[in-house]
């Protein structure tokens, strides 16, 4: 059976669960909490040692090939070009559907989300390089400490083919491991889809996210339909831009219901080397910087709801210059949201609120009960960002081994 068909057996097992058993109830929703949390560390389990081992791997063949320079090239190009689409996306969105107010609700701001861009640099360097495997969340210093040994593998008249040798397995052992934990999470989605569900009643019930849900999954159809085929068809050339959509299907699944980056991550290289074959270099490369840099996905949706809030505070319209620092700011945001690979959404918005003043300071609570949901379509939109991306990076460098579908 096709890993997307079981992933959708899971997800609609999951539905049916959460709509029959009584997770009102106390007990019932601890034991559904625990079980979630669960699946989503086992599905994790195997990210760090696969992303270091994968890293060194490819940046030692990037290196060896010469592809290095043009691969960076080509990753850092399509990262800031993809993030400024869909931050245009987003923009044009709200300015030309007006989403209806949120009702004003008076709640007490217990604490302001921040982001302490001096600390993100200190932790991407520790005072000892083995303190970077220790890092849950934040990607980054792993990937740096494996990109370091990758190039120093490379160094020419050693004795070190060995060692590169013994790399080269360990990023296949745990290659395959992560393989299984993704299908192990065909079966655990049930439960992360199960409470997905419970949140996402909670929140339609009232009915007044329902437009701004609306809105943002048209765009999502937008991009992944029209938007990203076409620049596919006119970079890539190929025939059948559309295939890229049906491999994703996994880690679309992944990403949404679970909200989490980092977790998709493991499928999008599985789906990336299996379905598409992006080589090694380019999927242990590539697809890593897309997961801690790629966020378009909360620009878009920080913009969509800031305007959203500024509407229903007042009927003055943004001024130009207001909306294009808005923008700016919001864009700017995602790409040091590295180290929150869930819920970074609703923290770059209270960042965009605290910054921007004018009685707007605690607008992000208005939109508070959907921050889940609102992280589900952030992650939605990141994981087509980087399915996209970085066929169009392993097609130009020419590191694509076979085109199934």
């Amino acid at each position: 059976m096709r890993i997307w068909i079981r992933y959708l057996i899971g997800i609609a097992l999951g539905m049916a669960t959460a709509l029959i058993l009584p997770f009102d109830n106390l007990q019932w929703s601890a034991a559904l909490s625990f079980i979630t949390e669960i699946v989503v560390r086992i599905g994790r389990y195997s990210l760090l040692p696969f992303l270091f081992f994968s890293g060194i791997m490819a940046a030692y063949r990037l290196k060896s090939d010469g592809l290095l320079l043009r691969t960076t090239l080509w990753t850092v190009g399509t990262i800031i070009a993809t993030s400024l689409l869909l931050t245009a996306l987003g923009l044009v969105s709200i300015l030309i559907v007006r989403l209806p107010r949120i009702p004003i609700a008076i709640e007490r701001v217990n604490e302001i989300d921040s982001i302490d861009i001096q600390d993100l640099i200190k932790n991407i360097f520790p005072y000892s390089a083995f303190n970077s495997l220790t890092q849950d969340a934040f990607l980054l210093p792993t990937f740096v400490f494996a990109l370091m040994i990758g190039f120093g593998c490379y160094i020419k008249h050693s004795n070190l083919k060995p060692l590169t040798t013994f790399f080269d397995a360990a990023s296949e052992l745990f290659y395959n491991i992560s393989s299984a934990m993704t299908d192990f999470f065909s079966a655990g989605i049930v439960f992360v889809m199960c409470s997905w569900t419970i949140q996402f009643r909670k929140v339609i019930k009232s009915g007044v996210f329902t437009p701004l849900f609306t809105m943002l999954l048209a765009d999502f159809v937008i991009l992944v339909v029209i938007i990203y085929p076409l620049i596919l068809k006119f970079l890539c050339k190929i025939r059948n831009p559309y295939k890229i959509l049906y491999v994703s299907l996994v880690p679309f699944f992944t990403s949404f219901f679970s909200g989490d980056t980092n977790l998709s991550l493991l499928s999008e290289m599985r789906m990336g080397k299996e379905r598409l074959g992006i080589r090694r270099r380019t999927n242990g490369f590539s697809f890593p910087l897309f997961s801690i840099f790629a966020r378009g996905g909360t620009s878009l949706i920080v913009i969509i709801s800031f305007v959203m809030i500024w509407r229903s505070y007042s009927t003055l319209s943004i001024e130009f210059f207001d909306m294009l620092s808005i923008s700016l700011t919001a864009l700017a945001l995602s790409f040091v949201l590295g180290n929150i690979p869930v819920g970074g959404t609703f923290t770059a918005l209270t960042i965009l609120c605290t910054l921007y003043g004018r009685g707007m300071e605690t607008g992000h609570l208005l939109l508070k009960p959907a921050a889940v949901i609102l992280g589900s379509f952030s992650a939605l939109f990141d994981a087509a960002t980087a399915m996209f991306g970085c066929y169009i990076i392993a097609n130009k460098t020419k590191t694509i081994e076979t085109h199934r579908s």
